[in-house]
């Protein structure tokens, strides 16, 4: 990674991506607790919040709906993704490049490399020339940095984990997204064995507000630059008090207890 390289898509050093992939990746059945999510525009809307340093889309959404965003939102060009209807071992089909990606807009790029997948060589080689690329148009690089594949006995080992972060530093990465891997311990170690490359914790399914902000709070503290998150933000009913939370957390280092009473009960359906 290059030292900087992340500055656009960080604001004091830390940094909350705005994920919105799920289209793709999972499919509609994502927008379903708050229908009005399916369109992107609500999502680019919740994108311009303070607290948002990136949004992450695919090419179609980019094109779509970016260029009434390009004054108030920072684009991160997510370069692959798969459907959820491929059930084959782990692989992403690389949907644009780089190049495009800085034609339409984009400061920043995605990758997913899924390593201990029967296909990470590959994944790995396409990762190359997407970073290549994007240094040439001095764009961030962000890294999925996702241990999956039916050779993995536990994707989820704080070890695994770790060693996900490190493989994104060796390449190039300036950005690993991965799970939390359990404790805060266990993040400071992924944390400690990533170099300079900055680590975000993916954001996960959606859960009760006080227990995601601890987590996110924890994985702060653990050193984490802050977070890459979708489904808990865009799935609640009043996305900007949680995203008023995180910046709270993120930003601001208050803790999970304090930053929770931004966020409000959840209104009743």
């Amino acid at each position: 990674m290059l030292t900087g390289a992340d500055e656009a898509i960080s604001r004091d050093g830390k940094i909350l991506i705005l994920a919105y992939d799920h289209g793709l990746e999972h499919g509609p059945v994502d927008f379903e607790p708050v229908p009005r999510t399916a369109d992107p525009k609500v999502v680019f809307d919740l994108a311009t919040h303070d607290a948002v340093t990136a949004l992450a889309v695919q090419k179609g959404v980019a094109e779509a709906y970016y260029p009434d965003y390009e004054d108030e939102v920072t684009l991160l060009a997510k370069l692959n993704g798969t459907s959820n209807m491929w059930s084959g071992e782990p692989d992403s089909a690389v949907n644009w490049s780089a190049d495009y990606a800085a034609e339409v807009g984009a400061e920043a790029i995605g990758f997913t490399v899924y390593g201990g997948s029967n296909h990470e060589i590959e994944m790995i080689e396409e990762f190359r020339e997407a970073q290549e690329t994007a240094r040439e148009h001095e764009m961030s690089v962000v890294m999925w940095a996702y241990p999956r594949g039916q050779g993995l006995r536990n994707a989820s080992d704080p070890n695994t984990i770790a060693y996900a972060t490190r493989v994104a530093h060796e390449v190039g990465a300036d950005v690993a997204k991965v799970k939390y891997p359990g404790s805060s311990d266990a993040m400071e170690h992924a944390v400690e064995v990533s170099g300079r490359t900055k680590v975000v914790m993916s954001g996960g399914s959606k859960t009760d507000d006080l227990d995601f902000l601890r987590t996110v709070e924890s994985a702060v503290d653990a050193g984490a630059k802050g977070l890459a998150v979708g489904r808990n933000v865009f799935q609640r009913k009043r996305p900007r008090a949680i995203l008023d939370a995180l910046e709270a957390v993120i930003f601001e280092e208050e803790s999970a207890e304090d930053a929770v009473e931004l966020s409000g009960p959840e209104p009743a359906d």
